[in-house]
């Protein structure tokens, strides 16, 4: 079983910066990837980013430009520094991890971008 635990969400002011974290663990597993989905409400979970164990990166084009995502292989964590926040980045953020046992989630953090 995977576990997955999120911080660094909260509220910040439009063009503002945040960095969620997100550490992995459990018994004998392995990644293929990690990365972020994002919830608004009343709309359905899109992805943010995700980066594979070999540093490829798929990210949003909304976020483009303004997120980037890094991973620690040693220490299983996997990192989201958020620059140049927008209101429409209000969302609940949840950790993912992908590996042979299929797709693994958090329990969510809260990004609430407003003046």
């Amino acid at each position: 079983q995977v576990r997955l635990v999120e911080s660094g969400g909260g509220l910040v002011q439009p063009g503002g910066s945040l960095r969620l974290s997100c550490a992995a663990s459990g018994s004998k597993f392995r990644i293929y990837a990690m990365g972020w989905h994002r919830q608004a409400p009343g709309k359905q979970r899109e992805l943010v980013a995700t980066i594979t164990r070999d540093n490829v990166v798929t990210s949003s084009d909304s976020v483009k430009g303004r997120f980037t995502i890094s991973m620690d292989n040693q220490k299983n964590t996997v990192s989201l520094q958020m620059n140049s926040l927008k209101p429409e980045d209000t969302a609940v953020y949840y950790c993912y991890l992908g590996n042979p046992q299929g797709s693994h989630w958090g329990q969510g953090t809260q990004v609430a971008v407003s003046s």
